[in-house]
């Protein structure tokens, strides 16, 4: 008999364990995607932290703004690359694919985004993230500087870093638990839908 790999080295509840507010959200989830993430099984444990870190990552995900929805999860890809953080690398890796409409794009940007096939805003865009995510202590003028030159705003330079920061945090919890990336994600994005 095998048993299916652990989600997370910490305990993950059960559905009926959960307060009904995230229960009723993951199962939202599951009927949407076909199946639940397993970064919401594993921050079910904590629904206070739970609810902080969906807020957030909400606000920095979904809205509408300078960065296109494909734009957003090439940061939390390339970041979370640098970061060895296989479940966000997996999962948002299969977000970006069906985001951008393109197979081969997440596997691009998680092993070399400067050898992507995508514009060079996006690159300067990237190399900012990867900044704000490994050595933010070295953001200076001069990187605002690059960004404004791509006609990236204000706002849009706050929600690169904004990004790149929350998913710092996300990828050291992540590697800390050992998530393990559901199944599902290999796939997605890759071949088109029959």
């Amino acid at each position: 008999m095998t048993t299916s790999p652990a989600v997370s080295r910490f305990p993950v509840p059960s559905l009926d364990q959960m307060p009904e507010d995230i229960r009723t959200r993951i199962v939202g989830v599951q009927e949407k995607s076909g199946f639940v993430p397993n970064v919401f099984l594993a921050l079910a444990a904590r629904p206070d932290e739970f609810r902080a870190f969906f807020a957030y990552h909400d606000a920095l995900m979904e809205k509408d703004g300078g960065l296109s929805k494909a734009e957003r999860e090439m940061i939390v890809v390339a970041t979370s690359a640098a970061n060895q953080c296989q479940y966000c690398v997996i999962a948002h890796g299969a977000i970006l694919r069906i985001r951008a409409k393109n197979p081969q794009i997440a596997d691009q940007i998680a092993v070399n985004y400067r050898k992507s096939d995508i514009t060079e805003r996006q690159k300067a865009m990237l190399d900012f993230a990867m900044k704000v995510s490994r050595s933010a202590e070295t953001v200076g003028d001069a990187d605002f500087d690059v960004l404004k030159r791509h006609g990236f705003s204000d706002d849009d330079v706050w929600d690169i870093a904004a990004i790149a920061a929350f998913f710092a945090l996300s990828n050291r919890m992540a590697n800390v638990t050992a998530m393990r990336p559901n199944d599902e994600f290999y796939l997605m994005g890759r071949l088109p839908k029959p």
